[in-house]
């Protein structure tokens, strides 16, 4: 029997894009507030992360870090805080749920040590601490999809800038003891590395960024550094935030401390044509806002069902912003009041029930989900705090000027 021959129109996939963004559009602006969490001292909600496994999807938690040096475990439906580590000696900088278990959580601190929580435990201690060398502050960190590998990157010291790396995986038999490093990356950053971010997918990638300008790429099988070293990519300005997108994720985009924007491909890395796909010096003088400005950004996720890469920004006042990155630039999707009443720090979006959870310098953590209904009667109070509890001032090595570095 022959084969018939299926017409598909040429505009078939364009059609298919718009549908997913129309929808995604809708999705955005039907988010109402569903819970709200107040923390009861003055603190801002700096890093927020989900637990990921498929089999506690209605007990998922959310672990948030805080400025004022503890970490908070939510459930993620109700906002019930579960859990409270505190008494860190040093700035948290960062928290990640473990990719294979929900009761593993990791913290980085600027004390130089990765702590490894078990949320299940009514304990202080931790399960597992990993050392770094003696002058290592912390200020980024990562763990690998795989559970196998962590990684934390520093701030410069002296001359020195590292990229620290640890075997991840839990010894019952020492674990009181602190685990030294398996090694260090020192040549390729010459300042503070902001952001670790490794591959959704594959293991041995990883991503990080620096207030050097660069965000660099690595395979970590690689016997050294130098062959290690994939592909750097130039941002032009200090990185804030990094992360994968694209098709099996062979991209990388990053956010600028100037507000900048740059997306890349890294398919291109062995071909003639470039690797930048966008790059914006700051995004507040493109984008087109016309009830509202955009003061920063706050990072970006990639939508996999749609194939869209969205970045996140705000206002001083709390308003939230979500952007679609395009080839040709950046378009405003649409925007979120109400919420919170200062500057927003850190969100975290389910795409299996598209709610979002964002934390500000309010102590507020909140939930949003299409259509809810905030049933919560708690008066709303503004918890403004003064922004120079947090403002870290940094002197760049390759200039005379002094920039405002947000945590």
């Amino acid at each position: 029997m022959g084969m018939h021959s299926i017409l598909i129109p040429t505009n078939f996939g364009c059609s298919l894009l718009t549908a997913a963004m129309d929808k995604i559009e809708e999705q955005f602006a039907n988010l109402r507030i569903a819970k709200r969490a107040l923390t009861e001292d003055p603190t801002y909600l700096l890093d927020i992360d989900v637990s990921k496994s498929v089999q506690a999807e209605s007990n998922h938690l959310v672990a948030v870090s805080c400025s004022n040096k503890s970490i908070r475990v939510y459930n993620r439906e109700t906002l019930h805080l579960l859990r409270e580590y505190s008494g860190h000696p040093g700035l948290l900088n960062g928290v990640r749920f473990a990719h294979t278990s929900d009761n593993t959580l990791f913290s980085a601190c600027s004390d130089g040590t990765i702590k490894c929580w078990d949320t299940r435990l009514a304990t202080q201690e931790t399960v597992q601490l990993f050392s770094g060398y003696p002058s290592n502050v912390f200020i980024s960190f990562d763990i690998n999809c795989s559970d196998l590998i962590v990684c934390a990157g520093t701030e410069k010291v002296e001359e020195d800038t590292f990229m620290v790396f640890w075997d991840a995986r839990s010894n019952t038999n020492y674990a009181c003891t602190a685990k030294e490093p398996l090694g260090t990356y020192s040549e390729t950053h010459n300042d503070d590395i902001t952001k670790i971010c490794f591959h959704p997918l594959k293991p041995n990638l990883v991503a990080s960024g620096s207030t050097d300008g660069l965000v660099n790429v690595f395979d970590i099988n690689k016997e050294n550094e130098d062959d290690a070293l994939l592909a750097t990519c130039n941002s032009d300005s200090s990185v804030s935030f990094i992360g994968w997108c694209g098709k099996d994720y062979k991209q990388v985009y990053c956010m600028t401390h100037t507000e900048g924007f740059c997306w890349w491909d890294l398919s291109q890395i062995d071909t003639e044509e470039p690797m930048t796909i966008l790059q914006i010096l700051d995004v507040r003088e493109v984008v087109c806002i016309e009830t509202s400005n955009l003061h920063y950004l706050i990072g970006g996720l990639y939508h996999e069902k749609a194939d869209k890469l969205f970045i996140v920004g705000g206002t001083a006042m709390g308003n939230i912003h979500l952007m679609n990155c395009g080839i040709d630039g950046l378009s405003l999707v649409g925007t979120l009041h109400g919420g919170h009443s200062a500057t927003v720090r850190s969100f975290y979006w389910n795409m299996t029930d598209d709610s979002l959870l964002t934390g500000g310098e309010d102590a507020q953590l909140l939930l949003w989900k299409p259509g809810a209904v905030e049933r919560s009667l708690v008066k709303k109070t503004s918890m403004k705090i003064a922004s120079s509890v947090q403002q870290r001032v940094r002197v760049h090595s390759n200039s005379q000027k002094q920039d405002t570095v947000k945590l």
